[in-house]
């Protein structure tokens, strides 16, 4: 157990995965090539917490290799080999609009950087274990012929449905519906991960994730909501809300619970795995609550206009039922709540913001 390789390391989930590896006594490998920049423009770039790992960590090393090439991805893994202990794959290409953009790009990213990774651990280091961000995309739109019901701030789910104690489980369809290109491509992804396990044999995990946020998120307008909206909210920046009156609600998993579950799995690892991991009933809010306690967190109001057009394949209601995962993991707990979620993004992210 001495080395462990995030993909994606400047990024929210990647760069808590380092720094809190680290801490647990790892030797870390950091591949990033600040993709998200390209994705998302300058404001998005990740370079400034890499800056900060690189500074902060004498065991972390940055590798600005692109996940697309198998060439460099194998002499990676290679040379680590037997001592790749785990890999944590948060790389991606976020956001379901812009994949529109550019399909190949986004597919590339998604898919068969994924599987270069799996190929490149199953000739080299196929003890290791693998843990992949995947996304509740993989559900498509799915979540929308649910029974919900309008109320005063929110979409709600039939309080006599199975899904209204817990939130949404992994026995849902991922078949006959609308994904977006992004959905597809990591459903892809997600699929290939499951094989490598199931197949091979390999200790592999797809984590079916809400949204995943936190202080260290470079939100932007096409992915990363709440860091995001606290933003538009601090600097004075317009926000638009598309569709559903503002109602829609998601669960929010803070990037910490969401490393200490990779970390569970880590520990005990299993083949092939699948879970659905959020904020669950622990961690949600609609458009209108988040905005809400945006401002009163930042102690002014939000410039906030309307768009009746949501956006295709948008969920109106999703809330992730983690039982599965608890089961597995008994000790596992949520941590932080929307309020504790949006403090600390407000906390870390003022100042950047306003310089």
């Amino acid at each position: 157990m001495s080395i462990a390789l995030v993909t994606g390391a400047g990024g929210l989930i990647g760069s808590e995965a380092v720094s809190f590896l680290i801490g647990k006594g790892l030797e870390v490998i950091g591949v990033d090539n600040d993709m998200r920049a390209y994705f998302f423009g300058a404001e998005a770039s990740t370079r400034w917490r890499l800056d900060e790992l690189k500074a902060r960590h004498s065991r972390f090393r940055h590798v600005a290799i692109d996940i697309r090439d198998f060439a460099a991805v194998a002499a990676l893994i290679a040379d680590v080999g037997s001592d790749l202990w785990l890999v944590v794959h948060a790389a991606a290409q976020p956001s379901h609009d812009w994949a529109a953009r550019e399909p190949f790009t986004d597919f590339g990213v998604n898919a068969t950087g994924t599987l270069n990774i799996l190929e490149a651990l199953r000739r080299h280091a196929p003890a290791a274990t693998m843990v992949f961000t995947s996304t509740n995309k993989v559900y498509g739109d799915t979540p929308n012929g649910l029974p919900l019901v309008e109320l005063e701030t929110r979409w709600e789910i039939d309080p006599g449905h199975p899904y209204f104690e817990r939130g949404i489980d992994e026995s849902m369809s991922i078949d006959q519906t609308t994904h977006s290109l992004f959905g597809a491509s990591k459903l892809s992804a997600d699929l290939m991960v499951q094989e490598y396990g199931r197949y091979f044999g390999m200790n592999t995990a797809c984590f079916r994730g809400g949204c995943l946020t936190g202080g260290s998120h470079s939100g932007t307008e096409l992915h990363g909501f709440l860091a995001y909206l606290m933003k538009c909210t601090v600097t004075g920046r317009p926000y638009t809300i598309y569709g559903y009156e503002g109602k829609q609600v998601r669960d929010n998993i803070h990037s910490s619970d969401l490393v200490q579950a990779i970390w569970a799995f880590a520990s005990a690892p299993k083949a092939g795995r699948v879970y659905n991991i959020g904020g669950g009933r622990f961690a949600n809010c609609s458009m209108l609550e988040g905005i809400r306690l945006c401002e009163q967190i930042a102690g002014r109001r939000l410039d906030v206009t309307y768009n009746p057009e949501n956006r295709r394949g948008d969920h109106i209601w999703w809330i992730s039922d983690i039982s599965r995962f608890q089961t597995d993991f008994p000790d596992f707990q949520l941590t932080f709540d929307i309020t504790a979620t949006l403090e600390d993004i407000h906390e870390a992210g003022r100042r950047r913001w306003v310089a």
